[in-house]
């Protein structure tokens, strides 16, 4: 495995909103600092919170590794990676979550898989840390994508995929050359419904405009990422299912429903349907939450279809609500406080 970054090193970006997950927050930047290959650098890109960014401002004004900086478009999670994207000194651009900590190895890791130049995306495995201590028992691995992270049914290894999972993932600065960035008004926007999608889109996106690229999951490179005890009840599952047909709806308005839906077959069909006999099996033989698991994958399924159906509708009404923006040199955005 090569000991150096290719290509100017690799850049991090932690997009940040609220000062509820400063603890995360600082556990994320201690997690980058202690890489085995270090970062160029650590961008924290703070999401029109003014008290936030001077609380960061002043936590690492003495830091010659972090810059800290206004996200220069609108609210929300694409133009916060965009505005990290475009101030960004590093070959190779990698985005973390602002409640995950990375595994030693995880650059490592990422860097490798750029040592073949037709690479243009590199993502990872996310690992859950449950704010119970445990899974809950009625909660199928097969929908752990509603809490961020890698979920069962994911091919192991490093293998090529359609897309990377955004709170995991690493992209070759001239992909959002050949690209544009993360489109604005379909992914999270602070505590709104929780939607998402944005890098399934980009990455749909970045293949038409780049035919021969590569897009890898390597699941070495690990991150741990923190599930709050509110994302562990159903009432969060059911909603986060619904927003999650909502977006696809909007992907494939996009970029069609053979792209925009061409993972999600095999999904639906092969392994949703093994996790609900296995929850089946298990309740059979009195093993705990079977049940559960199996009626969860039912009711997951069956609304994140009325999300899909209903946001198809609107889609189709309204056209497509979101907009790709093209990566420009927005360095005027760290004018916007502390760094």
């Amino acid at each position: 495995m090569s000991a150096h970054a290719p290509h100017g090193g690799v850049s991090v970006v932690i997009c940040v909103y609220t000062e509820n997950r400063w603890e995360d927050i600082l556990a994320a930047v201690s997690s980058v600092r202690a890489q085995s290959l270090p970062a160029l650098e650590t961008l924290l890109v703070v999401d029109h919170n003014p008290a936030l960014l001077e609380r960061l401002g002043k936590e690492f004004k003495e830091s010659d590794d972090v810059r800290v900086l206004a996200n220069a478009g609108p609210r929300g999670l694409s133009a916060g990676r965009n505005t990290g994207i475009a101030v960004s000194r590093g070959g190779i651009i990698a985005f973390l979550d602002d409640d995950a900590v990375a595994e030693r190895d995880w650059l490592r890791h990422f860097a490798a898989g750029y040592e073949d130049p037709l690479v243009m995306a590199v993502g990872g495995r996310t690992e859950p840390i449950w704010a119970s201590g445990r899974r809950p028992a009625w909660f199928p691995e097969e929908f752990d994508w509603v809490v961020g992270c890698t979920y069962k049914g994911l091919p192991r290894g490093k293998v090529r995929v359609r897309n990377v999972l955004g709170g995991n993932a690493s992209f070759r600065r001239s992909a959002f050359d050949a690209a544009g960035g993360f489109a604005t008004g379909i992914g999270r926007d602070g505590d709104k419904r929780p939607l998402g999608c944005e890098e399934t889109e980009l990455c749909i996106r970045l293949t038409r405009a780049r035919p021969d690229a590569v897009l890898l999951i390597d699941d070495r490179a690990v991150i741990h990422h923190r599930v709050p005890a509110g994302r562990e009840r159903f009432a969060y599952f059911r909603t986060r299912a619904y927003a999650e047909g909502l977006s696809k709806a909007l992907v494939a308005q996009s970029v069609g429903a053979d792209k925009g839906l061409e993972s999600e077959r095999r999904y639906a069909t092969r392994v949703l349907p093994a996790g609900v006999a296995r929850g089946v099996r298990d309740f059979v033989l009195a093993r705990p939450g079977g049940a559960g698991r199996a009626g969860a994958i039912v009711a997951g399924v069956l609304t994140t279809a009325g999300g899909y159906a209903l946001g198809s509708f609107r889609a189709r009404r309204t056209g497509a609500t979101f907009s790709v923006v093209e990566i420009g040199d927005a360095r005027a955005a760290e004018g916007g406080g502390p760094s």
